[in-house]
């Protein structure tokens, strides 16, 4: 879910033209919202439905699901669920294959500022950071229970935090004094973690930064659902479906470009000697470049500096079912890693 994924002008979803033209929308077709949001693209794209046309919306945060609740529209149906669920809500929308699927990642802009959420540095809240409260362990019971060097690993891979072993360090030492449950807390053990080294700090960057991004991804278990998204979308297109993946940092996009590449490129080396019309057809075609956001954008809402759009299209090769398992195995969640 993008950080600005709201219907409220001060919410407007990143790169919304961008994302909803790639999708190619046919009137009649079948598309789904990954990530309602506040229905930003949602709503975009019931206006470009037709009567036969149906949108099927997923949100793991209940505050999301119910704001689309407000949606009035025999067309439209909203979902409490994960990404990783995509597979099972289709199945319960009797929607063997669809037109489009659009997939808007991260973290949206009324989780950031309701300091009750815990997503925010700015903002003083308990330290929870799901964006599902009702599910998993909220950031201060990881914190709690994680050791020096889980907490060095998650901090340094998640949030590709360049010290991370200080700041592990810092948060043991500081829970032992006292249990860190407060985001005004974890923002100032950080904080006084690198104040040493702010001078290398990228410009303009609040210290917590990278910890809070690396909790949350953590938490979230965002790049595991979003490895696991991915080939349930591919196999519900139709052909001539388009796939388009909104991301917001390195770790995600680098997910998403590598499982298109995969899923759009003949696994045989290029150096057989064999035709290139002879070579077994791809299920995806990548349509264009990674789309970023315009200036006249990123000055309205500088969270949307961040945002990659990439877009893929459903090819008529039939999709074999040990291609999804090893597309799922060989670019899961830890494909970022290499």
């Amino acid at each position: 879910m993008s950080e600005s994924s709201s219907s409220h002008p001060a919410h407007r979803a990143v790169l919304l033209e961008e994302a909803v033209a790639a999708l190619a929308i046919r009137s009649d077709g079948v598309y789904v919202d990954a990530t309602f949001g506040r229905g930003g693209h949602s709503r975009a794209i019931l206006a470009a439905l037709g009567p036969a046309g149906r949108l099927i919306a997923l949100d793991r945060d209940p505050e999301a699901v119910a704001a689309a609740r407000a949606i009035d529209d025999p067309r439209f149906s909203i979902n409490h669920a994960p990404f990783s669920e995509l597979a099972r809500v289709l199945d319960a929308r009797d929607a063997a294959s669809v037109q489009g699927v659009l997939a808007d990642l991260g973290v949206s802009s009324p989780q950031l500022e309701d300091a009750a959420r815990g997503f925010s540095f700015r903002r003083d809240g308990p330290l929870d950071m799901r964006m599902d409260p009702s599910r998993g362990i909220s950031a201060a019971q990881w914190l709690a229970g994680a050791t020096e060097q889980q907490l060095r690993e998650a901090i340094g891979d998640y949030g590709e935090e360049r010290f991370a072993k200080q700041v592990a360090k810092a948060i043991v030492a500081a829970r032992a004094r006292e249990p860190i449950v407060r985001t005004e807390q974890l923002a100032a053990v950080v904080a006084a973690a690198v104040r040493q080294r702010a001078a290398r700090r990228e410009a303009g960057q609040d210290p917590a930064t990278r910890t809070f991004q690396a909790l949350r991804i953590l938490v979230n278990r965002e790049l595991e659902e979003v490895a696991l998204m991915l080939p349930q979308a591919l196999a519900r297109l139709a052909a001539g479906g388009r796939l388009a993946v909104i991301s917001f940092h390195s770790l995600e996009d680098r997910l998403v470009k590598r499982f298109l590449r995969a899923c759009s490129a003949d696994a045989l080396p290029r150096d057989l000697p064999i035709r290139a019309r002879d070579l077994p057809q791809p299920p995806l075609r990548i349509v264009g470049k990674a789309r970023r956001a315009s200036a006249a954008e990123t000055a309205a809402n500088p969270r949307a500096r961040s945002a990659t759009l990439r877009v893929a299209e459903r090819t008529a090769a039939a999709l074999d079912p040990a291609f999804l398992q090893r597309a799922l195995l060989e670019h899961g969640p830890d494909a970022w890693r290499s």
